[in-house]
């Protein structure tokens, strides 16, 4: 049928194994599924099995003797916080155990209106508010390549899951990095769309999120493989007027007039760059040099201030929007964590919130002049190897190391920009080997060149799930 194991194809290998007849979606689905038997006991990525009704969608599809769209067939995993008809929207907390969701949310909906098979949801931290991945209602979640790194969160399951082979597709969202610290720390691909790219909307919420929540937070998809980010990406971006202000543009933009200049830099700010993560930023700018891109530095404009600021505004957006819940269901350990953040990020309130909110469109604007220059810039993601379980568990230290540092990660929601996170490097530390990833930033609207540079680094440098599947037997 297939020259690998069919739990080892990527979406689109998935896709068209499919369309020409080679395999059926029941076929691809049984492989994930046993897949997810035989690694998940020992990950913990996905919290909910759901092989029942994956394989009678997977036998409907079957049964239509014809392609339902461009995932028909394809096994993927949806986040525990995104709404699933007739499942529990646990975000990670023992209290809303019971909150079941009464319709599919635009992104579970648009997944499977373009045939995909959803075969499990997966793990999150409480309120889906950490850069690791563990709660008292389903436990850790674990680092296929090892357990000396993090999953990353919030989308630790979904990171996790897609690396070991449990699906091709994996559903998280990112207001802060969540969908980019879990491709960091297990050595997947993501791109975080922009603002209003892809529709939002949870059917079971009682309340409407905060401006700045609905502003920097948004869905997405990981990937153990750049091209089927083009595959699945025009799906998960097809309107959904539950979300009024979606905005409905093609994946694809007009073509740049010669060779896409990319902005370069190094700047970690504060935080020291680590050797591997310096050499692995060399790694992409040479891969894309070589594919044809124009690669220059720069000095990125007012990134720490748009930072902070955007983080320290979230922060006050949550302690007056969310923090009572933390309080009233959060745990000891989730708890200790805010009281972390709000000291590493110092909240603000009142006059100051306000300012803060304001001042986005300046930096955003910064942003967009430069990026009018320079139309993708390679940037740090982290400055330093990925951390370990539970290091923002550790007190002040330990959030500085592991969200402090990570500016180049919310600055990007805060102006709602689209950034892009893939490996370049497996680095062979003390602890064990882990790969390295960078981020690249882009314009406004323009997702699908920032994919395509990641295409194009990853022709050069190679995929990382065969040399982990190799390492976990």
């Amino acid at each position: 049928m297939t020259d690998r194991p069919i739990w080892q194809l990527t979406a689109e290998e998935t896709a068209t194994a499919i369309r020409d007849g080679r395999i059926t979606a029941v076929q691809a689905t049984e492989a994930a599924l046993a897949r997810m038997q035989e690694v998940n006991p020992a990950l913990n990525a996905v919290v909910e099995d759901l092989s029942g009704e994956a394989l009678q969608q997977a036998r409907d599809l079957d049964s239509r003797g014809k392609a339902s769209g461009p995932l028909h067939g394809v096994p993927v995993t949806i986040k525990v916080n995104v709404d699933q008809k007739s499942h529990a929207t646990t975000n990670g907390v023992t209290a809303f155990r019971n909150v079941i969701a009464p319709e599919d949310a635009p992104i579970v909906n648009n997944l499977k209106r373009a045939g995909a098979v959803v075969i499990g949801r997966t793990n999150t931290p409480e309120f889906s508010f950490r850069a690791d991945t563990d709660n008292p209602l389903h436990g850790r979640t674990r680092n296929p390549w090892g357990d000396h790194i993090s999953p990353g969160g919030s989308s630790g399951g979904a990171g996790s899951a897609v690396m070991a082979g449990i699906g091709a597709l994996a559903h998280g969202n990112d207001i802060g990095g969540s969908l980019r610290f879990p491709a960091a720390a297990n050595g997947a691909v993501t791109v975080k769309p922009g603002l209003g790219r892809v529709p939002a909307w949870n059917p079971s919420q009682t309340a409407e999120r905060g401006m700045l929540a609905q502003a920097m937070s948004v869905q997405g998809l990981i990937a153990r493989s750049a091209a089927d980010l083009h595959l699945s990406m025009p799906a998960a971006i097809a309107p959904d007027p539950r979300d009024p202000f979606h905005v409905p543009l093609p994946w694809r933009g007009e073509p740049l007039d010669g060779p896409i200049t990319v902005g370069f830099t190094k700047e970690t700010f504060d935080y020291d760059l680590h050797p591997e993560v310096s050499q692995a930023l060399d790694n992409a700018r040479d891969a894309l040099r070589d594919a044809g891109y124009v690669v220059k530095d720069i000095d990125p404009p007012c990134l720490r201030e748009a930072a902070l600021t955007g983080y320290r505004a979230l922060m006050g957006e949550v302690r007056a929007l969310m923090e009572p819940d933390v309080r009233k269901h959060g745990s000891a350990t989730i708890n200790a964590v805010f009281d972390a953040y709000f000291e590493e990020f110092p909240p603000y309130s009142g006059t100051e919130l306000l300012k803060a909110m304001a001042q986005r469109s300046h930096f955003a604007r910064e942003w967009s002049l430069q990026l009018a220059q320079t139309p993708l810039i390679l940037t740090p993601f982290l400055p330093q190897p990925f951390f370990a379980p539970d290091r923002d568990t550790q007190g002040i230290d330990g959030v500085r190391e592991a969200l402090g540092s990570a500016l180049w990660s919310y600055s990007m929601n805060y102006m709602g920009l689209p950034a892009a996170n893939l490996p370049v490097r497996l680095a062979d530390l003390p602890a064990g080997p882990q790969p390295i990833s960078v981020q690249i930033v882009g314009r406004r609207w323009r997702e699908d060149l920032l994919v395509d540079a990641c295409v194009a680094v990853e022709d050069r440098i190679g995929r990382f799930c065969d040399t982990l599947w190799s390492r976990m037997g």
